[in-house]
């Protein structure tokens, strides 16, 4: 767990996170009866615009079930269990939170997909997979967090097979400072987001050649704007959602999110390149 703030692991701690799973869901059904997939798909994809950027990337970077796929930054592993359920791969899951990784592991069980899914606690930095372990790495709404940008490629091209494909779908900085609390920081000691064209350079610079590139930052200001018009319109409680796994201050976050792709301070990048 090299170079990583104390206030970005407290940030992604996930402390207590499986027992408010538990309860939470509860309210669906007893702990022995099997979930299904879209019964957790609230809470389960921590990125923009939810299951349906993963399904799209997922298309775009043509995954299908003999590939060994790595989802670098899994959260809660929600991404992983949608995509061994629908591209029937295999999927290796790992993120920096030892909570995110015991609570994938609990949901995996409890949508009994435990089988085709497993998850482990390592830095994006210094990954424990020997050269050339994956056909596929995913990276969704991490990068933004790491500093060091040229090692993070350098290792999602080392673990990558030649010919195998990086899918990455995160935000980019836009044209004025982002507004915080966000999602992925408290402040802007822990948000290390780059615009497009230095993306894409220090990704190159890595050994990976580009396939596709989309600018997905349309798509997203519109489901901000429908999260925000829902969340406007909601009357009474509301149902378990990403306050659950982030805490309270979520909502916060999910707002100044929000308007930072309204406003043009963050953009989104959706892109895949292939190891050359």
């Amino acid at each position: 767990m090299d170079e990583v703030s104390r206030s970005l692991r407290e940030h992604y701690a996930g402390p207590g996170l499986v027992e408010r799973l538990r309860a939470a869901l509860a309210t669906i059904g007893p702990e022995d009866q099997p979930l299904k997939p879209r019964q957790i798909g609230a809470i389960d994809q921590f990125h923009t615009r939810g299951h349906a950027a993963t399904a799209e990337l997922a298309e775009l970077a043509g995954i299908g079930p003999d590939d060994r796929v790595l989802d670098l930054g899994c959260g809660i592993g929600g991404p992983a269990r949608m995509l061994a359920h629908s591209r029937g791969c295999r999927v290796t899951g790992v993120d920096l939170s030892e909570g995110f990784i015991e609570a994938a592991r609990y949901l995996s069980l409890r949508t009994g997909q435990h089988e085709h899914v497993e998850f482990h606690c390592a830095s994006a930095l210094a990954l424990g997979f020997a050269d050339q372990s994956f056909d596929v790495v995913l990276l969704q709404h991490v990068a933004m967090n790491i500093a060091d940008r040229p090692r993070l490629y350098r290792e999602i091209r080392r673990v990558l097979a030649r010919g195998g494909r990086f899918a990455t779908y995160d935000v980019v900085r836009g044209g004025a400072e982002p507004c915080y609390p966000a999602p992925w920081a408290h402040d802007p000691v822990d948000s290390f987001l780059l615009d497009p064209a230095a993306t894409r350079e220090a990704i190159e610079a890595a050994g990976l050649r580009v396939v596709a590139w989309r600018d997905d930052t349309l798509a997203a200001r519109e489901w901000a704007a429908q999260l925000k018009a829902a969340a406007a319109a909601r009357s009474g409680p509301s149902t378990p959602g990403l306050d659950l796994v982030m805490g309270p201050d979520f909502r916060v976050m999910a707002g100044n999110h929000a308007r930072n792709l309204l406003e043009g301070r963050v953009g989104v990048l959706m892109a895949v390149f292939e190891a050359s």
